[in-house]
């Protein structure tokens, strides 16, 4: 059986100089640095970075591939529209929790996620499946017990949506999880502005009882209520600018 290559300390180095870069240059493109702007050439980069002009053409090689740039002949490399982004890569999300909140930005997660996770929940309440179940009910504790030590209760409620994605039992949809995660973070950025607002446990109570119960159209319209009340805030708050 051969061997597994060892990593060599250069390579791995090379690899930090890389992902280092392609985070920088990402942030960048994504929060708007380039708009308007010409996108440096690999020349540039790598002397305004102080790193190699390998490290630089594969950190664009990965920063085209995410959708983020586009190479043509005699056009050199240049910044592409948001609409060619992978809205799915986990590095994109990230990105776009650094740019200037967006009430748009927020209505459009709130828009995908009215289309999936109330689908979700429904199917975790016709699969009935124990285990899954029980993770979505550890979600819901941990989002009490946030609330009762007055602590940020956002990862227990990021936990608990992740959990009914997973518990539907259909991998596509287990996929959403980065943008859930993203748009749940960017939903509490607006609210937090909001006196009062929270996200409400017994909401969240009536779609565990419902996934619970094997109920699958309670759990659908439980969850969907969820989402279209952030939906009626954003809504609000557009009428307002």
């Amino acid at each position: 059986m051969a061997q597994p290559t060892p990593v060599r300390a250069s390579d791995a180095h090379a690899r930090n100089l890389t992902f280092g870069m392609l985070d920088a240059l990402g942030r960048a493109i994504v929060t708007g640095r380039y708009d308007g702007a010409r996108f440096p050439t690999e020349a540039e980069l790598a002397t305004d970075h102080m790193v190699s002009r390998s490290v630089t053409r594969e950190a664009v090689k990965m920063l085209t591939a995410k959708g983020l740039l586009t190479a043509r002949p005699r056009r050199g490399t240049t910044v592409q529209p948001a609409s060619s982004w992978n809205l799915f890569d986990p590095d994109v999300l990230r990105w776009l929790l650094e740019r200037k909140f967006s009430l748009e930005l927020l209505r459009q997660f709130s828009e995908l996620r009215i289309a999936i996770e109330p689908a979700a929940a429904a199917l975790a309440a016709r699969a009935g499946n124990d285990s899954a179940t029980a993770r979505v009910a550890e979600g819901f504790r941990r989002m009490e017990a946030a609330e009762a030590a007055g602590e940020d209760p956002l990862e227990a409620d990021i936990a608990f949506h992740v959990a009914v994605l997973e518990a539907s039992g259909n991998p596509f949809y287990l996929q959403f999880r980065d943008v859930v995660a993203t748009a749940l973070r960017t939903s509490i950025r607006f609210t937090n502005g909001l006196e009062g607002r929270t996200a409400s446990l017994p909401a969240h109570r009536a779609v565990l009882a419902a996934i619970e119960a094997g109920k699958p159209e309670r759990a659908r319209a439980a969850m969907a209520a969820i989402i279209a009340d952030v939906m009626a805030l954003v809504t609000e708050a557009e009428g307002q600018v």
